[in-house]
C-alpha cells in the first residue's frame, strides 16, 4: 500500500500531530491500495493559524500577481491530467475514461473560467462619489466531496486565490489522493507559503474545527443536507459567512413536444452518469401520461445498453460506486422501492449478474411512482431513475417543484415552450434540451440543496465582502 502521511501546511509537508491512520479503498476491488494521516483539532488549528497570518500579505497582492499564480496552475494541472484522472478513477470508481476526460478536466475548466472572470472583475469602481471595492473575505476552510471532488475543490479553491483569499482545505477522507496532488500541483505553482493548507480527516472532528473556528472567516461546503446543517449550525455562533451547495432530487420534465426517444435516452444516461453519484443528476423523470408506456419502453432500452463494469475497461460506461456504505444505502433504497409498489422497469438490488466483487449497482429504473414514495422523495446517489407521469403543464410544475431540494432541474421540448417552463421552476439551475454544461454559469441552489453560487465570475463574488468609501471623490 501507498502510505500518504502528511499535510500540506505553511507551504511545506509536515507531520500529524497524531498517529491515526484510513485506509482508502478501491471500490471495483473493494481492496485496500493507500493510506492517509487522519487530522486531528490540533492539526486543523495549526493551519488555521498559517492561513491566518499569510492572510495579511497575500490579501494585498496586485491582481496581475494574482492572475500569473492562476495561470501557473493552470499550466501544471494540465501537464498533470491524467494522473489526476487515474487517481479520482481508482479512489472513487469512475471509468478511467471519464475520470480524465470529465473528473480531472472540469478541475482546469474551472481555472480556466476563473481567470477569465478575474480579467473582466471590477474589484474596484466608482459609484456617484463613492469607491466600491470587493476585498478578500478572510481565511476560508473548504470542506468537500467524494463524488466530483476536483470539481469541487477546484471552483473553491480558484476564486478563493483569484480574490486574496487564504484556505484550509479538508477534503473527503473517502477519495483524499487526488486533493494531496493538487497540493502538488499548487506548491510547485509557486503558491505563497499559508496560502493553501491541506488537512486530511473527517467531519466530526477537522470539520467541525474549520467550521467552528472564530479565524475562519468562510466555510464553503459541498457535500449532503444533514452534513451541511451541522456545518451551519457550528458556524452560527461566530456570525461567519456559510456558503452551502448541498442535496438534489432533481426532476427531468419532458413536454409534449419533445422528441420522445431522444429526450427519454439522454435523461437515461445523464441520470447513470458517474453511477448516478452526481447531485444535480436527473433523477425524476417526468413524462405526459398519454406517453408513459412508450417511455417505459424506450428508458428500458437505453437502461440495458449501460455497460457496468471495472473503471480500467475503455468499454465500461459506469463504474462502482464509492464505497459498502453507499452501495448498501442504495440497495435498501431500491428494496424500498419494490416494498412501496414502484413498477420496477430496469435493474433492481443487487450486483449485475457479471460482476461478484466491488460495488457496483444494476441501473435501475422505476415507473408509475407516486411523489410520497421513498425513492421519489430521498436523494438515492446511484444509478437510479423514477418515473413519474403528469396530465398538464401546471401538474408537471407543481410535481416537479414538491421536493424540499431545488439544484437542478432540465428540460426537455419546443425551444419556446421550455424556455417559459424554465421560470416556473424552483431551481439554481435549469438545462434545457440536453444543453451542454457552462462552466461560467451560475451552480448552487434553493431550499435544501443549499445557498450561494459557484463558477466564474459568481465564485468571486462568493469569496469577497463589499466596502463603501463614501466621500472618496470629492
Amino acid at each position: 500500500m501507498d502510505s500518504y502521511l502528511k499535510f500540506y501546511i505553511d507551504g511545506a509537508w509536515v507531520d500529524p500531530v497524531g498517529d491515526q491512520r484510513m485506509t482508502v479503498i478501491d471500490p471495483a476491488t473493494e481492496q485496500p491500495f493507500a493510506q492517509i494521516a487522519m487530522g486531528s483539532a490540533a492539526d486543523a488549528e495549526r493551519a488555521i493559524a498559517a492561513a491566518r497570518h499569510a492572510f495579511a500579505s497575500f490579501s494585498l497582492t496586485p491582481h496581475e500577481e494574482r492572475l500569473g499564480l492562476l495561470e501557473r496552475i493552470l499550466v501544471i494541472l494540465k501537464r498533470r491530467n491524467d494522473e489526476m484522472g487515474d487517481m479520482i478513477s481508482r479512489e472513487m470508481g469512475a471509468p478511467r475514461r471519464m475520470a480524465r476526460d470529465e473528473q480531472a478536466g472540469i478541475g482546469i475548466a474551472h481555472f480556466e473560467q476563473t481567470i477569465r472572470a478575474m480579467r473582466d472583475f471590477a474589484f474596484e469602481y466608482m459609484q456617484g462619489t463613492t469607491r466600491i471595492v470587493h476585498e478578500p473575505i478572510g481565511v476560508v476552510g473548504m470542506i468537500t466531496p467524494w463524488n466530483w471532488p476536483i470539481n469541487q475543490i477546484a471552483c473553491k479553491v480558484a476564486p478563493a486565490l483569484a480574490t486574496g483569499c487564504t484556505m484550509v482545505l479538508k477534503p473527503s477522507e473517502i477519495a483524499p489522493l487526488n486533493a494531496i496532488l493538487f497540493a502538488e500541483v499548487l506548491h510547485e505553482a509557486g503558491v505563497p507559503k499559508g496560502v493553501f493548507n491541506l488537512v486530511n480527516g473527517d467531519g466530526p472532528t477537522v470539520g467541525a474545527v474549520l467550521s467552528g473556528h472564530p479565524d475562519i472567516d468562510m466555510v464553503s461546503f459541498t457535500g449532503s443536507t444533514r452534513a451541511g446543517i451541522s456545518v451551519a449550525q457550528a458556524a452560527a455562533p461566530t456570525v461567519k459567512r456559510v456558503h452551502q451547495e448541498l442535496g438534489g432530487k432533481s426532476p427531468n420534465i419532458i413536454l409534449p413536444s419533445a422528441d420522445l426517444d431522444a429526450a427519454v435516452r439522454a435523461g437515461v444516461d445523464k441520470c447513470f452518469a458517474n453511477s448516478g453519484q452526481s447531485c444535480n443528476a436527473p433523477t425524476r423523470l417526468l413524462v405526459p401520461e398519454e406517453k408513459m408506456n412508450q417511455v417505459i419502453g424506450i428508458a428500458r432500452q437505453a437502461a440495458e445498453s449501460v455497460r457496468v463494469g471495472p473503471p480500467v475497461d475503455p468499454e465500461t460506461d459506469i463504474g462502482p460506486v464509492v464505497s459498502q456504505t453507499q452501495f448498501d444505502k442504495i440497495q435498501g433504497l431500491i428494496r424500498k422501492g419494490l416494498e412501496e409498489g414502484a413498477e420496477l422497469v430496469a435493474g433492481g438490488p443487487d450486483r449485475p449478474a457479471h460482476l461478484n466483487v466491488g460495488y457496483y449497482v444494476r441501473p435501475t429504473i422505476f415507473a408509475r411512482v407516486t411523489n410520497d414514495m421513498t425513492i421519489v422523495r430521498e436523494e438515492v446517489f446511484g444509478p437510479v431513475l423514477v418515473i413519474l407521469g403528469y396530465h398538464s403543464d401546471n401538474e408537471a410544475a407543481e410535481i416537479a417543484n414538491d421536493t424540499p431540494y431545488g439544484l437542478a432541474s432540465y428540460v426537455q421540448g419546443e425551444a419556446g415552450e421550455a424556455r417559459a417552463f424554465a421560470r416556473r421552476l424552483r431551481t439554481g439551475i435549469v438545462r434545457l434540451n440536453s444543453s451542454a454544461w457552462d462552466g461560467a454559469a451560475p451552480f448552487g441552489g434553493y431550499k435544501q440543496s443549499g445557498n450561494g453560487r459557484e463558477y466564474g465570475k459568481f465564485g468571486l463574488h462568493e469569496f469577497t465582502e463589499i466596502k463603501g468609501i463614501v466621500g472618496f471623490g470629492d
